[in-house]
């Protein structure tokens, strides 16, 4: 039995850069940081880690209409790494969360980006 499965929350990094595949299916990634608090001899210590994250499908498009840079996000998803050879025959790697689950934090946006103002809500 195997289990590949990771579970960030975390803020966005970077906006999602969304493009199409030779399929037309649309894929979109972006950068996703999390944090580490703790304490060494009294003093407050962070630690962060970045996460490059790719969605595809319907996701990916969700994920490039609502997602900004700093907003704070639940993935789930699966670890994957791919290689692939340069011009000039050097092999990379390149360890990626496949995202197949997001959930946003915070408050509702209101098109622009931006968190509407009180005064900007309508009452029921």
């Amino acid at each position: 039995m195997s289990l590949n499965k990771i579970l960030l929350i975390g803020n966005l990094g970077s906006d999602p850069e969304i493009r199409s595949m030779p399929s037309g299916k649309k894929a979109t990634q972006f950068s996703l940081a999390t944090n580490r608090r703790y304490k060494v001899e009294g003093e407050i210590r962070v630690d962060t880690e970045w996460f490059r994250i790719v969605a595809y499908g319907r996701l990916a498009e969700i994920c490039g209409d609502f997602l900004k840079k700093g907003k704070s996000v639940f993935i789930e998803g699966r670890m994957h790494t791919r290689n692939w050879i340069d011009t000039a025959g050097q092999k990379h790697y390149r360890t990626e969360v496949i995202c197949e689950n997001m959930r946003m934090f915070g408050a509702k946006t209101n098109g622009d980006g931006h968190e509407p103002h009180e005064s900007d809500n309508e009452p029921f």
